[in-house]
């Protein structure tokens, strides 16, 4: 585009190129194809794919690559190999006007913050000139190091690999008249879930093909080559054509190539000016093509083959990240900085198109930077239970969750092992499993809203991305198969405490605790899940509910469907199990976060306080209690239903959150609830959540039990007590503290 390094007058410089480091001169097609802006005003992308539009789209390409060079230079960090070599598809959908765009790769996010900050978006961050863009790039309070939904015109996180598609998905299911890109690494592409997740999301949604996954196969990984690169492009294409895409469109820089370069991979910024051309002009309309074609009802991807670090300072893995001392006077990297340098002129025209591109700047145009208008759900139906009588919880969230569904159209159940299985058929008998086979005896329905993928890592991401796009969802789980899906719950939960916008809560409820697959085996035995989750309700919008009876689970469900960007996790039971609660009890313990179930009449030997997260472990608690009171003892079960509201306010990040959520229960209602002479903090699973109770305990003696590890074995009772949860092993235990906290009446009894 440029011939050569210059420094430009001031005059001449448009404000937003301060800080830029290298300008170079129009090159000779700019005055032939760059006298007015491709995308004409009031439109939102190129008419014709004229010449004009060719050149403009491969300077756009090159725009882009040179701010991702040197911002990343900037801090002597980040990723510019993998983003350099997509430039030209970004580019592609821009001028083509779909910026919908997200991205399964994190390691691309300089190349996506380069193009927020050419169409003017990371303005409403107070980011308006290249000095601005460097001083905030891989900063707090500025552009992390992976994307963030966060930043303006960026519609969803990225960091770990294999869930930019889920994204992508939700967002073609609630959007049908938009186009929703995902830029795939083909490093990412062995992560082989990508494609399983989209075979099964087309087979149960064929109609929703307005998204369109972009491979940009460039050989490489992040340290070696990638292991798709052996590859040639049919197998390539049969790759995706065995996944159910129809159309495969795919874009060989090598075809192009008139520089001899060696390798099935060439990179197309050192072509001649003609060659360029006709490469962009080819990613241009196989692009148009594969928009096109994917808005028309045609599972559709489009794949750009080029070499990894296409533009810049080196190639292949090489060009994947800078460290120390790879800064914008290094050598290598002021080179290419120089090769790829842009006229003001050049600049002026490149912002012009990504102003106008799909409307407007990203920022301001793209799906997720508005609140999505929910259906009015009204009150969901509950059944209150007499305190004494015994129901299934997770059976009565069903009769929930079913009446939701009724009401809003677009909801949506995942769940992996089977409604069924866990006690909630009515859900799949209200809203029919989305099958296209369609079968009454098993509730399936090509039009149901049950999505079952046997993958819970589908389940999680579809879940997820609904919900942070503004659609109401819940993922459903065996609570010991939950961590093979949670780390996009954990992405999109901190996603939603960044939002600047109101977008409905990510919920989930995970049924089949260990307590009740004894005969599974340790296999179904995995309630660690719950310290992992309970890791996380420090960083503020996180919640981990443990309703412990029928009553309880309505009101946590009820809850939970009326929040806005939070995480919240239900643990409960499938069994029939006794009723503590009554249904206003029940609000108020979600509500304040614990709630008395039982305290004794009278006892001469000191009170033992029993805090317990769970449905099922009440029963052993239950009988230990008689064991005690029989002894002399005071005994008061506390129910622990929402943990995070017994951190005291400086334990938890919740000022920082969107939407925040202050409620913390004070110490005169904490003290009422867990004052005693002992406490014992009991779990069917992790202790994690037990934490807030034993950081602001005042009992003079504590003790923790709960989960150790599984086992087969007959029955709730014998794992229980194989684990230390027995009425026999807390009533010793509970006598042991009592000895420690009043030896004076121990010795007198």
């Amino acid at each position: 585009m440029t011939t050569a390094s210059a420094t430009p007058s001031s005059q001449s410089t448009p404000a937003f190129c301060e800080g830029i480091l290298h300008f170079g001169a129009a090159d000779q097609d700019f005055g032939r194809f760059g006298g007015q802006p491709a995308i004409r005003d009031g439109e939102t992308g190129i008419r014709e794919i004229d010449d004009a539009a060719v050149y403009q789209t491969q300077l756009t390409a090159d725009a882009l690559r040179y701010l991702t060079l040197q911002l990343c230079a900037s801090k002597e960090s980040g990723h510019p190999g993998g983003f350099a070599s997509s430039a030209d598809a970004y580019a592609a959908l821009a001028m083509l006007g779909h910026t919908n765009i997200v991205t399964e790769v994190g390691h691309h996010a300089p190349g996506f913050y380069s193009a927020m900050f050419l169409d003017g978006s990371l303005e409403d961050m107070g980011i308006r000139t290249m000095t601005d863009l460097q001083a905030r790039f891989r900063e707090r309070d500025g552009l992390l190091g992976h994307l963030s939904g966060a930043i303006p015109g960026l519609l969803a996180p990225a960091g770990p690999l294999g869930q930019g598609q889920h994204f992508a998905m939700a967002g073609a299911y609630l959007n049908r008249d938009k186009l929703f890109p995902c830029t795939i690494g083909d490093g990412g592409l062995g992560e082989p879930y990508i494609l399983s997740a989209i075979k099964h999301f087309h087979t149960s949604y064929p109609e929703v093909t307005n998204f369109l996954p972009v491979l940009v196969w460039n050989g490489f990984s992040q340290e070696h080559h990638s292991m798709v690169s052996l590859m040639d492009n049919a197998q390539m294409e049969a790759y995706w054509r065995a996944h159910d895409f129809e159309r495969v469109i795919l874009i060989d820089a090598k075809d192009f190539d008139d520089q001899g370069q060696d390798g099935a991979y060439v990179d197309s910024t050192c072509f001649g000016p003609e060659a360029r051309r006709a490469f962009s002009r080819a990613v241009l309309e196989g692009m148009r093509e594969a928009a096109e074609s994917a808005m028309g009802g045609t599972l559709t991807v489009f794949i750009i083959k080029q070499l990894k670090g296409a533009g810049v300072h080196a190639s292949g893995a090489k060009s994947h990240n800078l460290y120390p001392g790879d800064t914008a006077e290094k050598p290598s990297i002021a080179a290419a900085l120089e090769r790829g340098a842009l006229s003001p002129e050049a600049w002026t025209l490149a912002r012009s198109n990504m102003e106008r591109a799909g409307g407007g700047p990203a920022g301001r145009t793209v799906v997720t930077e508005f609140e999505r208008p929910l259906t009015d759900i009204g009150e969901l139906p509950t059944q209150a239970f007499a305190v004494g009588d015994k129901a299934v919880p997770s059976s009565t969230l069903a009769q929930m969750v079913a009446a939701l569904g009724q009401r809003d159209a677009d909801f949506v159940v995942t769940n992996a092992d089977g409604n069924e299985a866990s006690a909630m058929k009515a859900i799949n008998e209200a809203l029919k499993i989305r099958h296209p086979t369609e079968d009454a005896l098993y509730n399936q329905s090509p039009s149901g809203q049950v999505y079952e993928p046997l993958n819970e890592d589908a389940c999680a991401g579809f879940a997820a991305g609904l919900a942070l796009f503004g659609g109401r969802s819940l993922w459903l789980s065996y609570e010991s198969f939950a961590i093979n899906g949670w780390p996009i719950v954990q992405t999109v939960g901190q996603a939603m405490a960044e939002l600047r916008r109101k977008t409905p809560a990510m919920v989930s409820m995970f049924t089949a605790g260990a307590l009740e697959q004894g005969r599974n085996g340790w296999t179904h035995q995995r309630p660690e899940i719950e310290n992992y989750i309970g890791g996380q309700m420090r960083n503020g919008n996180v919640y981990l509910l443990y309703p412990s009876d029928a009553n309880l689970i309505q009101a946590a469900y009820g809850w939970a469907v009326g929040q806005s960007n939070k995480c919240i996790s239900i643990i409960a039971s499938k069994s029939a199990l006794p009723v503590y609660t009554s249904m206003e009890q029940a609000r108020q313990a979600i509500d304040a976060g614990a709630i008395s179930l039982y305290e004794s009449a009278q006892g001469s030997l000191g009170t033992i306080v029993f805090a317990v997260t769970g449905d099922m472990v009440l029963q052993p608690v239950f009988a230990a209690k008689e064991r005690l009171e029989s002894a002399g003892y005071r005994v008061r079960i506390v129910a622990i239903a929402n943990p995070r509201r017994l951190y005291r306010p400086d334990d938890v990040a919740w000022s920082h959150s969107s939407e925040a959520d202050g409620g913390f229960m004070g110490d005169d209602d904490f003290e009422a609830l867990f004052e005693g002479d002992a406490l014992i903090g009991v779990s069917g699973g992790g202790t994690v959540a037990l934490e807030p109770v034993m950081l602001r305990s005042r009992a003079a003696a504590r003790d923790l039990v709960g989960w150790q590890r599984g086992e087969t074995t007959a029955s709730p009772a014998e794992i229980m007590a194989f684990n230390g949860i027995s009425p026999e092993s807390l009533e010793r235990r509970a006598k042991a503290l009592m000895g420690q906290a009043r030896p004076e009446l121990e010795s007198a009894a």
